[in-house]
């Protein structure tokens, strides 16, 4: 777990906490007797941080981008592929827990696996660290790493977006 949280380029204080994020929920169900929680209820939560963190960036440097605009442009950042990318330049595979039937069939390679995966240590590292500074109001530090994260293209140097931002693909490297 050290080499993934030096990737990540932060410190579980609770290690048990990146357990669960990385605790599939085939897993779980064959190991119920050790009262286990698959990484379900933190993905819920890490899809709503990242969605709020990238929703609130993209209205505060937009400020007169159309909402339908905004909407698209969040969608292409947060999606499975996006996470998925993530989960994979992190090799968010070999630490994953799965069942043995999951294991079987090709779950360390799964996107939406992956996806989720992502999601759910997503969930423990904004809750603490970005969400938190933000409540202090000190939004530089998040700003920069999400300015520097959105492509050139989308930006506002005429006030508006492109009309259809390309959907074919998400752009993991926001994350």
């Amino acid at each position: 777990m050290q080499a993934l949280e030096e990737k990540l380029q932060y410190h579980f204080k609770n290690p048990a906490l990146l357990e669960e994020a990385l605790r599939h929920s085939s897993y779980a169900n064959e190991h119920r007797g050790a009262n286990f929680f698959s990484n379900e209820r933190l993905e819920f939560l890490g899809d709503s941080v990242l969605g709020f963190v990238t929703a609130e960036y993209l209205f505060a440097k937009h400020p007169t981008a159309p909402e339908g605009e905004l909407t698209r442009i969040r969608a292409l950042l947060v999606c499975e592929d996006s996470l998925h990318e993530v989960a994979q330049r992190l090799e968010l595979g070999r630490h994953l827990m799965l069942g043995n039937g999951e294991e079987g069939c090709g779950g360390r390679t799964r996107p939406s696996i992956l996806a989720d995966a992502t999601a759910a240590l997503q969930s423990r590292r904004s809750c603490r660290g970005r969400v938190r500074s933000r409540r202090r109001g000190d939004r530089q530090a998040s700003d920069s790493a999400c300015a520097a994260r959105i492509p050139a293209r989308w930006s506002c140097s005429r006030g508006a977006f492109p009309r259809r931002p390309p959907r074919a693909r998400c752009r993991a490297d926001f994350w």
